[in-house]
């Protein structure tokens, strides 16, 4: 990955127009020579600090990062689980795109398709520690986690091993090929909070049976859950087994080595904490597994031609802008990324220890994402409580009310402050439900 101040090509393959330069405001985030960014078009001249790693995980020290973000003033945003904010960077990335594919369709699309062959996939690639030809750009983990199921090779009576804490998106697939195809879903129950790891493991191994062909767990539970990847994985190895991941609450938050996990699929939200723009994803297919995990769409798809994604037009811009939110978030570094989630998310759980009639629900450490806390308070219904404080007090913030909770789930992110989560805390204080 290049670095902050790499130079222009940074931003784009193509020099028409400065389409791909991002403008004044783009150029200045990163610490780039400022441009015009496009014939015609208003530029803004916000001026923003350099972006650069934070020395510490203090609100101080991400005080520039902050700057680089367009939040109305005065709201604070908590509820990055459901869909992250993108950084002006971003947001310039995408209009420029659009922008580029209006004055000139057929430039545009060349252009942009370049970006993404040539510095979205490979960014990507080194994110994550795979190879560029393992990944295929998806819109959403959705549709990744789709792919990734209906692609397992299984027949009428064949097992898939799920969890009790999936996301809808992960349960749906596999329904759908229940219902069509007559496979048998079998759902291991695994408690909330997390048990520890030697727990999670035994219960897998309960569960399969001689028709089980595919394990499918999620990386990261709704609830901020951190489940073991790399050991279930390990055991699904062992069993001859298919393993396919969830990552959507996972990929941005702390930093992951796809081809270390031992997973044969991993499918992926990058507009949660990863900042990209809405509707980007993509679908992690380990080489080897590509004679286990085929296409749902290609009829002369080979072992090095899978062919996994769908054909047809893609949203160019957005995929293009997917590289400046992968720069951004790589100079951060996802180790300080994680270092300052874990940091605002301690401080939450540090407040909330103290407050009467709550009930902590995030598990240790090792068995909790760093920016996602769930808890309960006595007497408060978790879905009236969403509406309340966003009136009240411009927090967002999301329930969770599953896995037997009625609970509220904070996800801060590195954006966010200590005073933002003291706010909703002394608000939270004065509630009676």
């Amino acid at each position: 990955m290049t670095g902050a101040g790499a130079g222009d090509d940074r931003y784009g393959l193509m020099d028409r127009r400065g389409w791909l330069r991002l403008g004044a405001t783009g150029a200045a985030a990163l610490g780039l020579p400022a441009c015009a960014a496009w014939d015609g078009a208003e530029a803004s001249t916000t001026e923003m600090p350099p972006l650069r790693t934070p020395p510490g995980t203090g609100d101080a020290d991400w005080e520039d990062v902050r700057a680089h973000f367009l939040v109305e003033p005065g709201t604070a945003y908590l509820n990055n689980a459901s869909i992250g904010m993108p950084p002006r960077q971003v947001v310039d990335a995408v209009a420029a795109g659009y922008r580029a594919m209006a004055e000139l369709p057929a430039r545009g699309r060349s252009d942009l398709s370049a970006r993404i062959t040539e510095h979205v996939m490979p960014g990507l690639a080194a994110l994550f520690s795979v190879e560029t030809d393992e990944l295929t750009l998806t819109r959403n983990a959705s549709e990744a986690l789709h792919l990734q199921s209906v692609g397992v090779a299984l027949g009428p009576g064949d097992e898939v091993l799920i969890t009790t804490q999936e996301h809808p998106a992960g349960r749906r697939p596999w329904e759908f090929r229940q219902v069509r195809e007559g496979i048998r879903v079998n759902e291991v129950f695994i408690p909330s909070p997390l048990p520890p790891e030697e727990e999670i493991l035994s219960r897998f191994e309960d569960a399969i049976t001689p028709r089980t062909r595919a394990v499918s767990f999620c990386h990261v539970t709704r609830g901020g859950h951190l489940y073991p990847v790399r050991a279930i994985c390990g055991l699904a190895r062992e069993r001859g087994l298919v393993s396919l991941v969830d990552g959507a609450q996972a990929v941005g938050q702390f930093p992951i080595d796809l081809t270390s996990l031992g997973c044969d699929a991993y499918s992926v939200s990058l507009h949660k904490w990863m900042l990209a723009p809405a509707g980007t994803g993509f679908l992690f297919v380990r080489r080897d597994a590509r004679d286990r995990i085929h296409t749902a769409f290609a009829p002369d798809a080979t072992p090095d031609q899978p062919q996994f994604g769908p054909p047809g037009t893609a949203a160019f811009p957005v995929r293009a802008a997917i590289g400046t939110a992968v720069d951004f978030v790589a100079t951060l570094g996802l180790e300080a990324v994680e270092a300052r989630c874990r940091s605002l998310s301690d401080h939450l759980k540090s407040r909330l220890a103290d407050m009467s009639g709550v009930t902590l629900l995030s598990g240790a450490r090792d068995r909790s994402a760093p920016g996602s806390t769930i808890f309960e308070k006595e007497g408060l219904d978790a879905v009236a409580a969403v509406g309340a404080f966003e009136a009240s007090i411009s927090s967002h913030i999301d329930e969770h009310q599953r896995d037997g909770h009625n609970a509220i789930r904070i996800s801060t992110h590195v954006y966010n402050t200590t005073e933002q989560v003291d706010r909703f805390v002394d608000a939270l204080a004065r509630t009676t439900g």
